[in-house]
């Protein structure tokens, strides 16, 4: 892919587009009623893993691919 990329910059956008993608199968997550989360406890991360991660969330939840619980 990379060698594609390297090859043909100019078909690849350089940010992905706003829409999700196309799935074949649907599926959904039955919940249970009154259930609570299973406590986790969260690993430390490297002061730019964290900084990463928080720009990423931050993408997508302005494009709409997740949304705050």
């Amino acid at each position: 892919m990379i060698n594609q990329l390297s090859e043909f910059p100019d078909v690849f956008p350089d940010e992905l587009p706003g829409i999700s993608p196309v799935r074949e199968v649907e599926f959904n997550i039955e919940l249970i009623s009154g259930a609570e989360p299973i406590f986790k406890a969260s690993y430390c991360m490297a002061p730019v893993e964290l900084k990463e991660l928080k720009d990423q969330l931050q993408e997508l939840l302005e494009r709409g691919f997740i949304r705050p619980s």
